[in-house]
């Protein structure tokens, strides 16, 4: 991920925008591409101030929400036979029992199973090829669909975003005296947690061996 972090980098704000989109619109038709690192990237770049979180965020769910409705077309073109041959070309990802454990989801969750897809590596793969094969209603998928690409995407990236510059501000604000503090304290808590079950160790070890001593003198 810091690869694909760098890599972004050295790019103009909206390149990086249409990759997000792009890879995570390519990835929601069915095909297995690191969406997430894409979008988790792209995230820790907006706190660095590199992009835009609301852009990075905005393409994230255009990605996935369009990306998902041409799988669903695809999927409910192709049926069945078209997971088979993704399944073929892409076992690792889409053989059958990945198809199978998506099916059972769906099978259990209905279309909650889009919504909540979105935060799963398989499902966010397979759900609109997927819906599309099972004749899942267009509409309830895309309402599913949409809400669950609109908070995947927002809240991924705003989490990260405020995290990483809540880090960034401390690790500029902490003095140096401050971080000796802080490591000294954290060796010390060491020291003391692994003396503390040694201690206990120890103790165990005379309460066991104490029967033992006590049967061998009768």
């Amino acid at each position: 991920m810091v690869d694909v972090q760098h890599w972004l980098s050295a790019l103009p704000p909206g390149v990086i925008y249409l990759i997000v989109a792009g890879v995570i619109g390519v990835e929601s038709m069915g095909v297995p591409l690191p969406g997430e690192i894409i979008l988790v990237s792209s995230a820790l770049l907006a706190a660095a101030g590199v992009v835009d979180p609301l852009w990075v965020a905005s393409a994230a769910a255009a990605g996935a929400i369009v990306g998902d409705s041409i799988g669903y077309a695809i999927g409910r073109r192709g049926g069945r036979p078209l997971l088979a041959r993704l399944g073929q070309r892409f076992p690792r990802h889409l053989g059958p029992a990945q198809i199978a454990r998506a099916e059972q989801s769906f099978a259990r969750h209905g279309v909650w199973a889009v919504f909540f897809g979105r935060f799963v590596a398989l499902l966010r793969i397979l759900a609109g090829p997927l819906a599309g094969a099972l004749h899942v209603p267009y509409r309830r998928f895309l309402v599913a669909n949409a809400a669950g690409g609109l908070v995947w995407a927002f809240g991924t990236t705003y989490l990260l975003f405020t995290v990483g510059r809540a880090a960034e501000h401390w690790l500029k604000d902490i003095s140096w005296a401050g971080l000796a503090v802080a490591v000294l304290a954290g060796l010390g808590s060491t020291w003391w947690l692994r003396r503390r079950a040694h201690r206990l160790a120890s103790a165990e070890t005379v309460a066991e061996a104490a029967p033992v001593r006590a049967g061998s003198d009768h």
